[in-house]
This record gives structure tokens, sequence and C-alpha cells, in this order.
């Protein structure tokens, strides 16, 4: 009789900003002996602490974490690194004994590891400046009716004012002679190949009106921990504010502040805006994952009952 493989054992904590995962993740890895995977876009980044809400110096020490403060902020990060890196780290951290523990917020990023991940159509920077300058002359207009000549499909879908889209449409058929459309086509009909482990997924929600009134204190708290200071530091060190990591929630919010684009109160109102906006979006992206168990925050003894039976049931 054939013996069933044992595939290693992944535990994964998602959830939207604000609701409580780092916290909660120190409680399971300490009882259930894991090391952390951190699964944020921003928190692999040095310097830039206090706006991506990193796990303390002190909760650190608690638990090893991983992927935190790998890369400076110019420094390119995608998908497809972390997926290599948190595979790696997979198998390192199984080997040493332990149970790997992913936990964050970038859905982007688990779906890449769990489900596989496409190659990105080509891109190229100086084809993308020279877009950017024709979209200050020109208009977005024109740009858009350009891409309806070489890319209907693309230019049917994106509007003229989603100039990110926009411009990304046109730089592909630019750079490659091929439309964005059938690029992204051509990336749905690959095959997908699964990360072979054992995974129990469980995502923490709550009341909406209660999340979002966590995410308000989270921001006070971040202008009181320090945060201009944090970004006045960076652009000291010399990061530029059009960086993609400085363009980030929270930090292009502070540049604007110290530029004098606007009070103090209205940059805190409208950064507390963006990050409900953004855990709204959080929960769409987490949704679409069938396989989470969604538990509210609350409900913390029944986290550790799943994980245990979980972890048991081998």
């Amino acid at each position: 009789m054939e013996q069933k493989q044992i595939l290693p054992q992944v535990l994964v904590l998602i959830g939207p900003t604000a609701i409580g995962k780092t916290a909660l993740s120190i409680k399971l890895a300490q009882r259930f002996h894991c090391e952390i995977i951190s699964v944020d876009s921003m928190q692999v980044y040095r310097h830039m602490d206090i706006g991506t809400a990193k796990a303390s110096a002190a909760e650190r020490q608690l638990v090893p974490h991983h992927l935190i403060d790998i890369v400076d902020p110019d420094e390119d990060y995608d998908a497809a690194r972390f997926t290599k890196d948190a595979a790696r780290l997979i198998q390192e951290i199984t080997a040493r004994g332990k149970l790997p523990l992913l936990t964050g917020g970038t859905g982007l990023y688990l779906k890449a590891l769990f489900d596989g991940i496409f190659p990105e159509a080509p891109s190229d920077k100086e084809v993308r400046n020279t877009l950017k300058e024709r979209l200050d002359k020109e208009g977005a207009q024109v740009l858009h009716e350009e891409l309806a000549l070489c890319d209907r499909i693309s230019a049917d879908k994106i509007h003229p004012n989603d100039t990110q889209r926009l411009l990304r449409a046109l730089e592909v058929y630019h750079t490659t002679g091929v439309a964005w459309s059938t690029h992204l086509a051509k990336q749905n009909s690959t095959r997908k190949t699964k990360l072979p482990v054992d995974a129990l997924q469980i995502g923490l929600t709550c009341d909406r009106k209660k999340l979002y009134q966590r995410i308000n204190m989270r921001c006070e708290m971040m202008l009181d921990e320090g945060l201009e200071a944090e970004v006045t530091g960076l652009i000291k060190k010399g990061f530029s504010p059009e960086l993609k990591s400085m363009c980030s929630i929270g930090y292009r919010h502070m540049v604007g502040y110290i530029n004098n684009e606007y009070s103090r109160d209205e940059m805190l109102r409208l950064l507390s805006r963006d990050t409900r906006r953004y855990a709204k979006r959080q929960y769409t992206w987490f949704n679409k994952n069938q396989d989470v168990n969604w538990i509210d925050v609350k409900e913390q003894d029944l986290v550790h009952n799943m994980v245990n039976q979980w972890r048991n049931n081998r």
C-alpha cells in the first residue's frame, strides 16, 4: 500500500491592518514553537518602522521574525522575490523542528506563494518616463485613444483617469509589441504550481465600526510615536519622496504635511481615511480565498483550539 506523503505544516494568520495580528501571532508562536515570516510588502524596508507598524524590538526578541528589515527603501522587492524567500524560509524553519507562521496583510504575496506566480510583462524605465512626459503634455485622453488603437481590450477596461494602468498598458505594448491584454490572457492560461504544504489559514475579523476605530487610534499613535521624524530622517538619508516605498500610506501623507500641502489635522484625516479604505480592500482580496477560516479577533481561544487540533491531526 502506497504511503501517504506527509506535507510540512504552515500556519497562516491574516487580516486587515490594525486588527491585532501582531499580538496574536506572538502568542501563537510562543505556544506552538513557531518562527514568524512577515507577509507585508512594507515591513521589508529598513528605516521604515512606525509607518509600517512593525513588531517592536522587544516583541521580535520573544520570537524569531523573518522578512523584516531586509532591503533599503530604494530597492525593489516584489511578490516574486517574496515567494522565493518565503519558500526557502519554510524549508529552513521546518528543518529546525519549528512551525512556520506566515502573518501579514499583503494578500498578493500570499496568493503568489500558495498558487504560484506568473512572469510579469517586461517593463522599460525609459519607455515609461517618455510616456509620463507625454501624459503631462498631451493629457490622458490622447494616450487612451492611442491605447484603443493598439489594445482595444485594455482600453475598454481602463478609464482615461486611471493613469497608472493606462501607462502600464502602453508601456507593455511599446516595449514588447504585444498588447497587455494578450500578456494577461497568457498568464491566466498558464498552469499554476501549488506550494506543497499543509496550510491552516486563519483570518481575523471584527465589527467594521470597531475596526475603523482601531485604525483611527493606530494613525494617531503613529504620529505620537514620531512618524514625522521618521519620514524627515528618510529624506535626509537621501530617499526620494518619489520612491515606491515613500509613496505608500502614511509616508506620502507625512511628506505632504512636511511640504506644507495641508495641515496636521488634515494630514491625519487623510491618513485615517486612506488606511480605512486600504483595510476594506484587504477584506475584499482575502474574501476571494476560500481556504481562510474567519474568526472574530475576540475569539482567540477558538484560534488556539483550531491550531492545536490541526497540529495533532497528523
